[in-house]
């Protein structure tokens, strides 16, 4: 019995592929450097910055005078837009999402977030519109371990005060999030709803995997209590 859901964050509640997109290749442009320059450093401080070992200022700061280019105004600059545009991500998000979670409060389950994310994240997350939905949040930045290590799957699993078995883990399959929920004990879905909107890196459906395709099938699904009856594609 289904008591408790936990779901990923980026491209599972909220896409980063809508509106201004602000990655590597738009701060490089900004810096007026090369892509591939930009990326020595910043791509090799991705688990840093996952882990809540390095800030995005130091790291801009890393790369901006490993260049010979650093002023503290293109730092700010570039700082300050990359935070504005994360928390504009939390404003163009599907509007079923928080029918969505509320269907789930309804039905008298928790709900819970496991999410790999960058300090200029964990504001933007936790000032959101959807963050009063969690029981509770396991955020890589602020627990200093990151999806797929089991560690995390755990501490959420003891701060819901539930089974595994007794977890929907819902994620659109990045970081190899599902194979460690399945690991781990839990139900893995794949949320489906915004792979056609990924023009980056399009994903696809995982085959190992059963997933919904609309956030409304997910709710129906519980309601049917996981069995017959339900959609799951």
């Amino acid at each position: 019995m289904i008591k408790a859901v936990i779901f990923d964050m980026y491209e599972t509640l909220v896409t980063q592929n809508r509106g201004t997109l602000y990655f590597g290749e738009h701060i490089a442009k900004d810096m007026g450097i090369s892509e591939a320059k930009f990326r020595e450093i910043w791509d090799t401080t991705d688990d840093d910055r996952t882990l809540g070992k390095l800030t995005l200022r130091e790291t801009i700061d890393r790369i901006l005078k490993a260049n010979d280019i650093y002023t503290k105004e293109l730092s700010d600059m570039i700082v300050t837009k990359r935070s504005k545009i994360k928390k504009q991500h939390f404003k163009d998000f599907r509007e079923d999402i928080l029918p969505m979670l509320e269907g789930i409060k309804k039905l008298g389950l928790k709900i819970a977030l496991i999410s790999n994310c960058f300090e200029e994240e964990v504001p933007a997350i936790r000032e959101s519109s959807i963050f009063p939905y969690f029981d509770v949040a396991m955020l890589s930045y602020e627990q200093c371990v990151m999806k797929p290590d089991q560690e995390i799957y755990e501490r959420a699993v003891k701060a819901l005060e539930v089974a595994p078995e007794e977890c929907m883990y819902v994620g659109d399959g990045g970081s190899h999030e599902l194979e460690a929920a399945l690991k781990a004990g839990m139900k893995p879905m794949q949320a489906r709803w915004y792979l056609a909107e990924n023009n980056r890196k399009p994903p696809k459906p995982m085959e190992s995997f059963d997933g919904f395709d609309k956030p409304e099938e997910l709710t129906d699904f519980l309601v049917h209590g996981g069995k017959t009856g339900a959609h799951v594609s």
